[in-house]
């Protein structure tokens, strides 16, 4: 589970709070999606994208897509229905899924999508960006201490996830579990999947010397990996930082998590297509420190609900040093809370009228 499928869920309550009649199919086996309230909609558990042909109604409909579809399953559903590709992914080479060029509609999660979309030809664009919801449910117990938990998603296609997927949990089964506390001074956090699109290697091969630099921040990483390889080649780059550099797992209460944090750190920009852990971050009071580029530049305000720094691999890590000295010895940290205005953007309320816009839109196009 990552950020498409949080996204998933409360577009799909947006749907049905703007009286849409909706059916949600799932992938069969990804339990997750039990913990998630749909709270009316119908969830279809399938085995493939195929199975979901032979249950779709016969009358033309408008199936929105989120992940990628196999292209024979593609050409079944176009040539039947109409198709609204939901563009959760920043297009940042000329690779995409190919429901964005077979798609009647393309509704994009942020203006820098649309940016991207118009910069490899795609021009069948809705153009208000749906943006997103600080939406912290995950259908856990709130409450409870935060501790360790796996940090690996194990990629079953590669042999040695493979092997690793059977002795991790006995490795773990024998490992007396950590329960989390702060270290004293300033705390950093990192709560997101380790994915590539966030590039948190190239990140830190950048910054953690810097961080280096000053002994009284430490870096706390909330989320698994994708497999093995980018938990260690994250851990590598952390190496300036070993002693103060912590990895928790993936979390489900993750509004527990964010109060603990002095200031949450966003990956590297350009694969970013929103960012929902900064919205999440701001509405619980946490405020961000991102490169100063979009998508960030859309969901953060300099000062009020976070700070920007120059992107690393352009100057080395100077301006995020310059940053870091000021807020080590800062005495305050700005309250997102206060921008009451930037909050309500993406709050629920203001997500269900963007996506009843959108749905009029839908119907008109039918």
């Amino acid at each position: 589970m990552g950020g498409a499928e949080v996204y998933t869920h409360f577009f799909t309550q947006a749907l049905l709070a703007v009286g849409c009649e909706t059916e949600l199919f799932v992938r069969e086996g990804a339990g997750f999606w039990n913990s998630f309230d749909f709270g009316g909609a119908r969830v279809t558990p399938v085995r493939d994208a195929g199975e979901i042909a032979v249950l779709l109604p016969g009358e033309r409909r408008w199936i929105v897509i989120h992940s990628p579809v196999p292209s024979g399953v593609l050409d079944f559903f176009s040539s039947r229905h109409r198709l609204a590709g939901l563009a959760h992914q920043a297009l940042y080479n000329h690779q995409r899924p190919a429901y964005y060029d077979l798609s009647d509609l393309l509704i994009p999660v942020s203006q820098y999508v649309i940016a991207t979309l118009e910069r490899e030809g795609l021009n069948q664009i809705y153009r208000e960006p749906l943006l997103g919801v600080a939406d912290l449910s995950r259908g856990e117990r709130p409450g409870a201490a935060i501790v360790d938990r796996p940090l690996y998603d194990w990629d079953r296609n590669k042999l040695r996830d493979r092997l690793f997927s059977v002795f991790y949990p006995a490795l773990r089964a024998l490992t007396p579990r950590r329960t989390f506390s702060r270290l004293p001074g300033l705390a950093l956090g990192i709560v997101s999947r380790i994915a590539p699109l966030k590039q948190f290697t190239a990140q830190f091969e950048v910054l953690a010397p810097v961080l280096a630099s000053f002994p009284q921040v430490s870096l706390e990483i909330f989320g698994s990996g994708i497999g093995y390889k980018p938990v260690r080649d994250l851990r590598r780059a952390l190496a300036p930082i070993a002693d103060r550099a912590r990895f928790w797992g993936e979390q489900g209460d993750v509004a527990a998590i964010y109060p603990q944090l002095d200031y949450l750190l966003t990956g590297l920009p350009e694969r970013e297509a929103l960012g929902l852990n900064a919205l999440e971050a701001q509405i619980c009071g946490t405020p961000v420190l991102a490169v100063r580029a979009p998508p960030f530049t859309e969901t953060v305000i300099e000062g009020e609900t976070g700070f920007f720094y120059t992107d690393p691999r352009e100057d080395g890590g100077a301006d995020f040093r310059s940053l870091m000295q000021r807020l080590v010895v800062a005495p305050d940290r700005p309250d997102p809370r206060k921008a009451r205005a930037h909050i309500e953007r993406f709050s629920m309320p203001a997500f269900v009228e963007r996506v009843g816009r959108l749905a009029d839109h839908l119907a008109a196009a039918d």
